[in-house]
């Protein structure tokens, strides 16, 4: 049991609201557009991602441990920042962490093989994206986080690509309105991962994980910071304004107050990692709120229309 608690922990599963919200965002604008939802193609959906999510995660410490990021690691901040720290409390082994996420991806190539009968190949090819991404975040050869692109991979897979498979699950056919629905997701989750390095700038820049953050300097990153959650506003309202999304995702502006300190967190403390804390926390927050209730707008728009 004792181990049980171990390997739950090392999944890091309060962040796994980065792949549920984009399934549950695809399925409903797949509810809205065909008056049908398949509860068991969703679960299975869901736990698909859950296991590609926790594989990733879960291999990423792996790998920061074999570059030594995560020991040289003095300035994170639990729980956003410095990995599951596992590893660096010998509470796990690294060969047990790499079995573990062998494990989780293995689950989800099976949940993967049950949604192939179900719905064809496309499934094979979305999965398989999303789990050679996942991997190379921190692995070789690619070694996406070091080349400065990692940021923007997650935003694709943990917002768009996800959005679009669980439309696909539910549908069998794919569409452009999951992945426009899915764009203030896709920049948001980035923003998530871009916010926690800045506590570990000093590490990464170590051990040459030269991320965003560590190529731009936590003071411009903050300005990035605005930038990019401000997009993802933009992004609602230039597309309801175009009709392109439904008018209901404007509740998403619920959520601008929770936006507006984190930012002003971020522009304020980004050199002071345990003061940036409610910046991890308010991110976050900012993430799961606009993508239920860009979801809910869906739902919403299905009833009344």
């Amino acid at each position: 049991m004792k181990e049980l608690v171990l390997y739950l922990q090392e999944l890091r599963a309060p962040f796994f609201t980065a792949s549920t919200v984009p399934v549950i965002l695809g399925a409903s604008v797949a509810w809205y557009h065909s008056a049908q939802f398949h509860w068991g193609l969703f679960f299975l959906a869901l736990a698909g991602g859950l296991l590609l999510h926790a594989g990733t995660n879960i291999i990423n410490d792996f790998f920061d441990h074999r570059s030594g990021d995560d020991e040289a690691n003095l300035d994170y901040v639990r729980p956003f920042t410095g990995g599951s720290r596992m590893i660096q409390k010998g509470l796990l082994t690294p060969k047990e962490v790499l079995w573990e996420s062998i494990f989780a991806y293995a689950g989800a190539a099976a949940i993967g093989a049950v949604l192939i009968i179900h719905r064809g190949y496309p499934i094979l090819i979305l999965g398989a994206i999303g789990m050679l991404c996942g991997y190379s975040y921190t692995g070789p050869p690619l070694l996406l986080a070091s080349r400065g692109v990692g940021e923007l991979v997650v935003g694709v897979n943990f917002g768009i690509l996800m959005s679009i498979g669980s439309y696909y699950v539910q549908t069998g056919r794919f569409a452009l309105e999951p992945a426009l629905a899915a764009g203030p997701v896709a920049f948001l989750i980035l923003l998530v991962l871009f916010i926690n390095q800045f506590q570990d700038v000093k590490a990464d820049a170590q051990t040459g994980k030269r991320n965003l953050v560590v190529r731009l300097g936590t003071k411009n990153s903050s300005r990035l910071y605005l930038t990019i959650i401000s997009l993802a506003y933009l992004w609602i309202l230039v597309f309801v304004l175009f009709r392109l999304m439904s008018p209901f995702a404007l509740l998403a502006l619920l959520s601008v107050p929770i936006a507006v300190k984190a930012t002003a967190v971020a522009l304020a403390y980004y050199d002071r990692p345990k003061s940036l804390a409610p910046a991890n926390a308010g991110t976050i927050m900012v993430h799961l709120s606009v993508g239920l209730l860009v979801s809910l707008a869906y739902v919403l728009e299905g009833i009344f229309n």
